[in-house]
């Protein structure tokens, strides 16, 4: 059964990820003349792990949390990372972000397109000069009033373990004044395993926390804010897990 299910998942992702470009292209070309964030272009990308999982029987997605009551005061959000599946999770945030990703995502065929179209951010691995140069683009989407998302830990986490955080995201606060929005994700690990294309029975959560302000703080607080943010999603987690098991 888990097997006709997947089936029936992955096609619905599918269909929408053909149906949404055609939809998110004309968006774009709509809102050109007062959304020079790509703000609504992203928001209706986001919209399309939401209506796919409408119709996926083995996932059972929530959101809970401080929802910023302004969706366009811009917020540095980091999270952790249990699975690609958070991704889709985090989409159901009610407010539209900006995702840095690998540039090989890019070149996805449709999907790739898509991600372009919603202006997302490119980085390439293991390249300083790229990682300048997503940074200034991180820098731009927030001076138009779109927030942006980070995985500090850089990566998955294999064991589901909360791991050491990057200083990347923090930087990026304290040099352009946003706020670190901390986010906890719990319960996708079950819902996509690795090297197995089938879905797994998931619930999962995606809680918002208080923002950090950053308001006086130079490069020498970097470190402290990074670990600010990383013991209240590493706090976040145990209680949310908890509450998820039962």
């Amino acid at each position: 059964m888990r097997t006709v299910l997947s089936l029936w998942a992955w096609l619905v992702i599918g269909l929408c990820v053909i149906i949404w470009l055609p939809m998110m292209a004309i968006v774009r070309v709509v809102t050109a003349p007062f959304d020079k964030g790509r703000y609504w272009t992203g928001y209706l990308f986001r919209k399309l792990p939401v209506v796919a999982g409408w119709f996926n029987p083995l996932w059972s997605f929530r959101v809970s949390g401080k929802i910023p009551e302004n969706p366009r005061r811009p917020y540095i959000v980091v999270s952790n990372h249990e699975s690609f599946v958070d991704i889709l999770l985090i989409s159901h945030l009610p407010f539209e972000m900006k995702w840095l990703s690998k540039v090989e995502n890019f070149k996805i065929p449709v999907m790739g397109w898509e991600m372009s179209l919603a202006d997302d951010i490119r980085l390439t691995r293991g390249e300083a000069s790229s990682a300048t140069d997503a940074m200034r683009e991180c820098a731009d989407r927030l001076s138009k009033k779109v927030s942006v998302m980070f995985f500090p830990e850089g990566t998955r986490s294999k064991t589901g373990e909360l791991g050491k955080f990057k200083n990347g995201a923090f930087r990026l606060a304290i040099e352009t004044g946003v706020p670190i929005l901390p986010v906890a994700v719990s319960g996708c690990h079950s819902a996509l395993r690795p090297h197995d294309w089938r879905l797994g029975v998931s619930t999962a959560e995606v809680r918002v926390l208080e923002p950090i302000e950053v308001t006086g703080m130079t490069s020498k607080d970097i470190w402290a804010l990074r670990d600010k943010a990383r013991d209240a999603i590493a706090a976040e987690l145990e209680v949310l897990r908890a509450e998820l098991a039962q």
